[in-house]
């Protein structure tokens, strides 16, 4: 079974835009949330899973945190059935340790067992070191339901 286009779209801006998806089960449909809140956008060292949590293979460094990302255009832009992230998303700089970054998450929460909305690999994987301060421009961070 597979969703169709305009499932695939209203579905990404339910998630990522808070914005209503009209007529499922009856015309006021799947409401948005009353407070959007936000997203987390987390690195991991490998692929965490379909299974995986938030901090699965997630790098850790001082000065490491994973970045809140507000549920809204301004935070995310669904195109179709793809989904990026519409500002850059910047982490915090390394003042100690090292970490090399190959895969993201977009997750639910900031701590432990945070559920993935949705994770990818990185266009190339980053090293980390003391004094980097790792960010992803507007784009970057792209996901595609199908």
């Amino acid at each position: 079974m597979s969703m169709s286009n305009t499932s695939e779209t209203n579905l990404l801006l339910l998630l990522f835009n808070n914005t209503d998806w009209a007529n499922v089960g009856d015309a006021a449909g799947l409401q948005n949330s009353a407070t959007a809140g936000s997203f987390y956008v987390r690195l991991h060292s490998s692929d965490p899973g379909d299974a995986g949590t938030g901090d699965t293979n997630e790098i850790s460094y001082t000065g490491y945190s994973p970045v809140a990302v507000a549920r809204s255009a301004g935070g995310w832009t669904v195109s179709g059935n793809q989904v990026s992230n519409t500002a850059t998303v910047q982490f915090g700089e390394c003042t100690a340790g090292s970490a090399t970054a190959t895969h993201f998450s977009v997750c639910v929460g900031s701590g432990a067992g945070a559920d993935i909305i949705y994770s990818g690999a990185l266009s190339a994987s980053r090293a980390i070191s003391s004094g980097i301060t790792p960010l992803f421009n507007a784009g970057a961070l792209q996901g595609t339901v199908d």
